[in-house]
């Protein structure tokens, strides 16, 4: 069974708390799905950061375009469907306005080096018209709330994300509910896929909340990857160069 692990809310201000978090998994040899949402002016010492990881066996993944959005707090929302939809900004549009909203998105990633065929949406929701738009520009793989769609083979594979919610109040509560329901889909032989928040690195319960949740899955057998390795072994689509036709001089095959 596969174990995904990705890590959104990158910013330079927790840089500190994402590189101790990924040492935490190369100690584990677990490679990072880095939810990634470019936008002018990102500041350098992150974005080297993220070049170098991804030199590694970690992968980028488009989650968006420079709204600083974040993975995080999927659970804490479900109960209140309108109101999260409201703040996923490809949940409901049509293809065409998608599409708009990729374009930006992929030519700033070209700028940076940093070009993927592999997106998460922004608080996980995607729209049949942004399925659509993904397909047309060339993305191989859609990573939702509930599934992780292989585009071109029209293959979906079906498992909820865990994270942790929000609330100081409650997080003891998600902090347990996180290992738990890790554990389940562990001891079931399903995919686990665990969505960690940059921001709450910070704070010592979640952070090691995620580390126990992830050494569990390892012991029940869960196998690393990302959510680039859905996208087969080719997984960035290049332009093809043109080729010169040569003159053929054998006039008995032409």
């Amino acid at each position: 069974m596969p174990l995904v692990v990705s890590l959104s809310g990158l910013d330079h201000r927790v840089l500190d708390q994402c590189a101790d978090f990924a040492a935490e998994m190369d100690r584990r040899r677990v490679p990072l799905s880095l939810l990634f949402a470019p936008r002018p002016g990102t500041d350098e010492q992150l974005l080297d950061w993220i070049r170098h990881r991804r030199r590694g066996r970690d992968t980028v993944e488009l989650h968006g375009f420079g709204r600083g959005e974040t993975a995080m707090g999927v659970l804490s929302r479900l109960g209140r469907p309108a109101a999260t939809l409201r703040r996923a900004e490809f949940a409901t549009i049509p293809a065409h306005e998608a599409g708009l909203r990729l374009l930006p998105a992929l030519a700033l990633l070209d700028r940076l080096g940093l070009r993927t065929d592999t997106f998460v949406p922004p608080r996980w929701f995607a729209s049949p018209g942004t399925l659509m738009a993904l397909r047309r520009h060339g993305f191989a793989v859609c990573a939702d709330a509930l599934a992780v769609r292989e585009l071109e083979a029209g293959h979906a594979h079906r498992a909820r994300v865990h994270s942790l919610g929000s609330g100081e109040r409650a997080e003891p509560w998600w902090c347990r509910a996180l290992v738990l329901g890790v554990g389940r889909a562990a001891r079931r032989g399903r995919m686990v896929r665990i969505a960690v928040d940059a921001a709450d690195l910070r704070r010592s319960g979640p952070r090691q909340a995620v580390l126990d949740a992830v050494d569990l899955a390892l012991h029940h057998g869960a196998q690393p990857t990302t959510y680039a390795s859905y996208a087969g072994p080719v997984r960035i689509p290049r332009p093809r160069e043109p080729r010169h036709r040569s003159r053929n001089t054998d006039p008995l095959s032409s």
